[in-house]
C-alpha cells in the first residue's frame, strides 16, 4: 500500500474511531461482554431513557444473537448453493461422457455386425476344409493366418463392447447418486434460507417496536461496545508488530473491496450491487486472480492460517468461534466488511469483534 493510501487509511480510521468509534450504520455489531452507556466527559447530553420495562443492553443482545445466527444460516446456504454448483456440474460431465459413450457402443456393435456378416460370407468353413478345397497350399497358409487375426481382432471387439457397457451402467449409477446429493442440497439450502428469513424477520420485528430514541440509544450501545473492543485490541500493542506488506494480488483485492463501500448487505449475494460478507471476500480475491471458497467457514478450513501479527492488507480476518463472519484487512488495524442485514459495506476497526485468525488466500 503507498504512502499516500495509509495516511489517507489511517487519518479516516482514526476519525471515524473518535466520532462514531468504528460503528456507524452499517459497521460491525459487536459488544464487549459489559457496554458502558454512560456519556464521557464532554460529551452531549444522554438521549432520553428507554420505554420502561425495556433494557436496550438486552434487546442488543438479543439482535446480536439473531444476526449471528442468520450469518450461520448464511453460510450453510451459500455452502449447500455452492455443493449444488458443483454436482450440477458433474451430472452435466457424467451426461456427456453416457452420450459419447453411447455413441461409442453403437460404432462397435455395427463392427461387431459387420465381422459376424463377413464369417457368415466366408461360410463358416473350418481351416481344414479350406485346406481340402485349396489347390495352394500357400494360400491356405495366408487364410489360415487372416483366420487367426480376424479370431483376434473379433475378441478384442468383443472385450471392448463389455467394458463399454459396464462403463455406461457405471457413469449412470454415478449421474443417479449425484441427483440424489443434489436434491438433499436443495432441501439443506431451502431449510437455511427459512432459518435466514425467521431469524431477520425476528430481528426487523425487535427493532421496529423501539421508538426513535431507544434507536439512536442502542445504535450509541453498539458505538461504545466497538470502541471498547478496538481499544482493547489495540492497547495490546498488536498493532505495533503489524508491518506486512501487501502483495500484487492483495492489492488488487483490497482495491475492490473497498470500492465496494456503501453496498447494501445482502444474504446470499455476491454482487455486483449487494454482497454478503463472505460474498465480498471472496469476489474480491477472484478480481485478483484467485479462486477462494464461497464461505468464510470454508476460507477458514482451506485457506493458509497465518498469525495476526503476521498480517498484510489482502488477508482475511476470521471473526467469532464458529467461523460465521469475515472482513479483509485493509491496513492501520482495519478491515473492509459487509456487516449484516439493514447495513452496508463499510470500514471497521480489525478488533472490533471476537477474531477467530487470519488466513491468507494468496501464497506470494
Amino acid at each position: 500500500m503507498d504512502t499516500g493510501r495509509r495516511g489517507l487509511i489511517a487519518t479516516a480510521v482514526t476519525v471515524v474511531c473518535a466520532v462514531t468509534v468504528l460503528a456507524v450504520p452499517g459497521t460491525a455489531f459487536a459488544r464487549s461482554s459489559s457496554p458502558d452507556p454512560s456519556p464521557t466527559p464532554g460529551a452531549s447530553a444522554p438521549l432520553a431513557p428507554p420505554t420502561p420495562g425495556k433494557d436496550l443492553e438486552a434487546v442488543q443482545e438479543k439482535l446480536d444473537t439473531l444476526y449471528r445466527a442468520a450469518a450461520r444460516a448464511t453460510d450453510e446456504y451459500n455452502a449447500a448453493e455452492e455443493k449444488a454448483d458443483q454436482q450440477s456440474a458433474e451430472i452435466v460431465r457424467l451426461a456427456k461422457k453416457i452420450v459419447a459413450g453411447k455413441e461409442k457402443l453403437r460404432k462397435l456393435k455395427d463392427r461387431a455386425g459387420a465381422a459376424a456378416a463377413a464369417q457368415y460370407r466366408g461360410g463358416g468353413l473350418p481351416p481344414e476344409a479350406h485346406l481340402v478345397l485349396s489347390d495352394d497350399p500357400r494360400e491356405f497358409l495366408d487364410g489360415a493366418d487372416r483366420v487367426r487375426q480376424g479370431h483376434h481382432a473379433t475378441k478384442g471387439l468383443l472385450g471392448e463392447l463389455t467394458r463399454t457397457q459396464e462403463d455406461l451402467e457405471q457413469y449412470a449409477e454415478d449421474a443417479s447418486a449425484q441427483w440424489k446429493k443434489l436434491e438433499a442440497g436443495r432441501k439443506a439450502k431451502a431449510a437455511a434460507q427459512k432459518k435466514i428469513e425467521q431469524q431477520i424477520e425476528q430481528a426487523e420485528k425487535l427493532e421496529s417496536e423501539l421508538r426513535e430514541e431507544e434507536r439512536e440509544r442502542l445504535a450509541e450501545l453498539e458505538q461504545e461496545a466497538a470502541r471498547k473492543a478496538q481499544t482493547a485490541w489495540l492497547d495490546s500493542g498488536v498493532l505495533d508488530e503489524i508491518d506486512g506488506k501487501a502483495s500484487e494480488q492483495g492489492k488488487k483485492a483490497v482495491r475492490y473491496a473497498t470500492a465496494q463501500i456503501g453496498k447494501p448487505y445482502q444474504w446470499g449475494a455476491e454482487g455486483p450491487k449487494t454482497y454478503d460478507c463472505s460474498g465480498l471476500t471472496s469476489q474480491a480475491w477472484m478480481s485478483a486472480g484467485r479462486g477462494i471458497p464461497r464461505t468464510s467457514q470454508e476460507q477458514w478450513k482451506r485457506l493458509r492460517h497465518v498469525d495476526v501479527r503476521e498480517m498484510r492488507p489482502g488477508d482475511l480476518v476470521i471473526y467469532f468461534g464458529d467461523a460465521s463472519h469475515v472482513g479483509m484487512y485493509i491496513g492501520d488495524g482495519a478491515i473492509v466488511h459487509a456487516p449484516r442485514p439493514g447495513r452496508t459495506v463499510t470500514i471497521a476497526g480489525a478488533g472490533t469483534m471476537p477474531i477467530l485468525g487470519v488466513v491468507r488466500p494468496d501464497a506470494g
